[in-house]
């Protein structure tokens, strides 16, 4: 099965990540596995360039992202992918308003910290979500981690400017 074929049967339910894992199945996992786990980002968030942890992960390209541009449900989908990783992140979201959860502390939602592989996967999935036709939602999960980053006062300019430059 090609990159392209992998990728939309995994994003509509009906295929595996190269680990044999579906997207229901990762949807299903524990914060704990979401923070220790490094390989399973670049299937919910795909972008055309080939991250370092995962060499597996099928790339995004213009097929795909076409394929997302006329399939109504593998937006939605990837909007679900985004609920859990905003639950992760202690973050939620309701009609493209960003809030933090009530419990969201540098404690708990390391995030928040400076520097780290969250910040990264926050950058993927700004750009994935860009990228898959979903602008408006990009924009504003771009602002919200702008905003709630800077507002807890400890995300760093760095983090902040990669989040700008991911679309």
């Amino acid at each position: 099965m090609g990159n392209d074929e992998r990728l939309i049967t995994f994003y509509r339910g009906e295929g595996h990540d190269h680990k044999g894992r579906r997207l229901e199945d990762i949807w299903a996992l524990p914060s704990f596995w979401l923070e220790h786990t490094h390989d399973y980002i670049q299937w919910l968030f795909p972008i055309p360039e080939a991250g370092r942890f995962n060499g597996f992960a099928p790339l995004l390209t213009t097929d795909v992202q076409a394929a997302f541009e006329k399939d109504a449900l593998l937006r939605q989908r990837q909007q679900h992918s985004l609920g859990v990783m905003l639950d992760f992140f202690g973050l939620k979201c309701e009609d493209h308003t960003f809030t933090a959860q009530r419990d969201l502390l540098i404690q708990t939602h390391i995030w928040l910290k400076t520097g780290g592989h969250n910040h990264l996967r926050i950058t993927r999935m700004i750009r994935s979500l860009y990228l898959c036709h979903q602008p408006e939602l990009a924009h504003a999960f771009q602002q919200a981690v702008i905003d709630i980053g800077t507002q807890h006062g400890i995300v760093s300019e760095t983090s902040v400017q990669f989040w700008r430059d991911a679309i």
